[in-house]
């Protein structure tokens, strides 16, 4: 019988780190030219663009004239995430600023310091890529930069003059 459960525990603590994390937090875009902020919005998770490699742009593709000339730091990209049944995966929806719409999405913890992005159109044709977890510094003190859901789809803008201020980011070692 000690055999048994001795085999069990070996097998058990070969099997790998088992892991209930949140993806929030900082995450380095797949180029490695912007920082996405994860963060509570209610109930749900939600992603804004923290900071960029070089001066922001502005959200010229949204279909929303008036939103064209607003700069991308503080910019919604996740929307609306909620958990899943599977550990470590919410689904809800993606903004693409490279064309200025929304297609359902989801993130995944792969690990600790790795997050997944995965895109779909037409619910089939799916694509992603691989975030990194990121230390970012920041010029004023913390605070949240997830917004609640406005009416429509997308989650407010900050709009705090008090929100930080990240002045650089670098990547969390895997």
């Amino acid at each position: 019988m000690a055999k048994s459960w001795i085999s069990i525990v070996a097998v058990l603590g070969l099997s790998g780190p088992a892991f209930a994390a949140e993806p929030v937090g900082d995450w380095l875009v797949a180029n490695k030219m912007a920082v996405v902020r994860v963060a509570p919005c209610g109930e749900v998770l939600c992603g804004n663009i923290a900071w960029t490699k070089g001066p922001p742009g502005t959200d010229h593709n949204n279909p929303d004239p008036a939103k064209r000339n607003r700069s991308v730091i503080g910019m919604p990209i996740l929307l609306d995430m909620k958990p899943t049944s599977s550990a470590n995966r919410w689904e809800g929806e993606i903004y693409n600023a490279e064309d200025g719409k929304i297609y359902s999405g989801s993130i995944a913890l792969n690990s600790e310091n790795v997050l997944r992005i995965e895109g779909c159109v037409l619910g089939f044709l799916c694509g992603g890529q691989n975030w990194s977890r990121a230390k970012c510094d920041e010029a004023a003190s913390s605070a949240t930069v997830g917004r609640a859901t406005t009416a429509g789809k997308r989650p407010a803008a900050p709009t705090s003059p008090s929100s930080p201020s990240v002045i650089s980011c670098r990547e969390v070692a895997p």
